[in-house]
Order: structure tokens, then C-alpha cells, then sequence
């Protein structure tokens, strides 16, 4: 067998690796109703870690684009996903009120895949649309750490209750608003 053979065998079996390690991967789509339980958690919690839980979300994108009348057309579909192999919990930190706030990490991801679609949608693309597509989806990303990092920081990762309950409320109606 070439060089060239055995270099594009081992492309291919990487690939094939590669995309059945993606589709392999257990994802949860958010949905208005789904509610975390702690057996949802099933990534072991790192020794190093002082924090009680982590919830790995994200937000995920794909399109296509056509034309329709000589007018370039963008078909995009937007998902907030849980990770449940990346996240975890200590059990013996943890109580309702961490399961409540860690709830609200992936109900805020929801919320900036809203913003997320709703950009989309009011852009007006042009032939870069791959690029422009990343870098509304690069600012959105930004934008929701930022927010998740002030989410944990205005209620002391759960700790401050009073505050807790207000963004409970706040995420709450933002998410009831359509």
C-alpha cells in the first residue's frame, strides 16, 4: 500500500473515531420542563475542586444556506445542551438549593441560545456566512460566560438564599417571555 493510501486510511479511521466520539457523547436538550435530579450528574467530582457542583452546558449551532429568488437564504438550528458526563456534584456539599442553582446554569444557557436565534435571525448575511455565524456565536458565548460568572458571584455559588430566590424569579419570566 502507498504512502498516500495508508496517510488517507488513517485520515479516515481518525474521522470515524472522531465522529462516533461525538455522537457517543450523552447530551440533554433543554426543555421547559426538565428538571435536573442529581443522578443526572455523572462525571466524578475532581479531588481538587472546592466547588460542590458543576453543570457543563453549551450551546451548539449548525446551518445551511440556499437561494431563494437570488436572495441567499440561511437555515440555522440553535441547542442548549447538558453534558451529564461532564458534570457533577459532592454529595456531601450539595443539598436542594445547589441542585436548584445549578438548574438555573443550564436554564441561562437556554436563555443566551434565545439570544442567540433571535441575532440570527435579524442578520442579513452575505457570502461570509460562516464566518459571520461564528463570530455572532463567539460574542454570544462571551456574553453568556460573563453572565454566568455574575449569576455565581451575586449568589455566592447558592450560599446567599435571598438572592438565590431573585434570580429564580428573574430566570423565571425571562424564560416565560416568548
Amino acid at each position: 500500500m502507498g504512502l498516500i493510501k495508508k496517510v488517507h486510511l488513517i485520515f479516515f479511521l481518525f474521522a470515524l473515531l472522531t465522529i462516533s466520539n461525538v455522537q457517543s457523547q450523552e447530551v440533554v436538550s433543554w426543555e421547559p420542563d426538565f428538571r435536573f435530579t442529581w443522578s443526572d450528574f455523572k462525571g466524578a467530582a475532581p479531588i481538587t475542586s472546592r466547588a460542590a457542583a458543576t453543570t457543563a452546558s453549551g450551546i451548539t449551532y449548525r446551518f445551511s444556506t440556499f437561494y431563494e429568488n437570488n436572495e441567499l437564504q440561511v437555515d440555522y438550528k440553535v441547542f442548549a445542551y447538558f453534558y451529564p458526563t461532564k458534570s457533577w456534584y459532592k454529595p456531601k456539599l450539595c443539598n436542594d438549593v445547589t441542585l436548584l442553582h445549578e438548574q438555573l446554569h443550564f436554564d441561562i444557557t437556554e436563555l443566551y441560545a434565545r439570544k442567540l436565534r433571535k441575532q440570527l435571525a435579524e442578520t442579513k448575511f452575505t457570502k461570509n456566512v460562516k464566518e459571520e455565524i461564528r463570530k455572532i456565536y463567539k460574542a454570544t458565548i462571551r456574553q453568556l460566560n460573563d453572565f454566568q460568572n455574575k449569576y455565581d458571584s451575586e449568589t455566592n455559588y447558592s450560599r446567599n438564599l435571598p438572592v438565590q430566590e431573585r434570580w429564580v424569579i428573574e430566570i423565571e419570566e425571562a424564560l416565560n417571555e416568548r
